[in-house]
């Protein structure tokens, strides 16, 4: 039985639900919020990464937030700016922001579901992957830009290819 098929079963299908459930399947750390709203710790290579999906039934919209520490030198900024200008300009699933206050790295998506459409446990799944995988890849650049010298056109260039595998 495909995980949706567990929830077609009832009448009410709410996409936190599904992500509960998928959360509890990968054996991640979560706490239900609220209702709509749902708090994650997922384990990456590089970092452990805060996801927070949030519902609102009034646009529809199920909204992802992919965030990780970041505190880079404030004479860094401009650089660390340009760089999320190009990694932006490479991804087409979410888009990357520097909450310099609470010192986050942010990833986000929203995913539209008007006319009361559902969510498949497979697209949320891909949603919380694409997010840590995104991540994963840009995290070296960040790194290099803040703590080093490095320029933001070279330090994308560790981020080019996906990596595939382990060493």
């Amino acid at each position: 039985m495909s995980m949706i098929e567990d929830f077609i079963l009832t009448d009410d299908i709410h996409p936190i639900d599904i992500v509960e459930t998928l959360a509890a399947h990968h054996e991640w750390e979560f706490d239900r919020l609220t209702n709509d709203q749902i708090a994650m710790s997922v384990v990456g290579l590089w970092r452990t990464y805060s996801i927070t999906l949030a519902w609102s039934s009034q646009d529809e919209t199920l909204r992802l937030i992919c965030t990780f520490e970041m505190d880079p030198p404030t004479e860094r900024l401009p650089a660390l700016y340009d760089l999320l200008n190009r990694c932006n300009d490479q991804v087409w699933t979410g888009a990357y922001s520097f909450w310099e206050d609470q010192k986050l790295m942010v990833w986000r998506y929203g995913l539209l579901l008007s006319g009361e459409q559902i969510a498949s446990p497979e697209q949320i799944d891909d949603m919380i992957a694409s997010a840590i995988m995104s991540s994963e890849r840009y995290y070296p650049a960040f790194q290099l830009v803040a703590w080093s010298d490095s320029t933001p056109k070279d330090a994308l260039k560790v981020a080019i290819a996906e990596a595939y595998g382990r060493a």
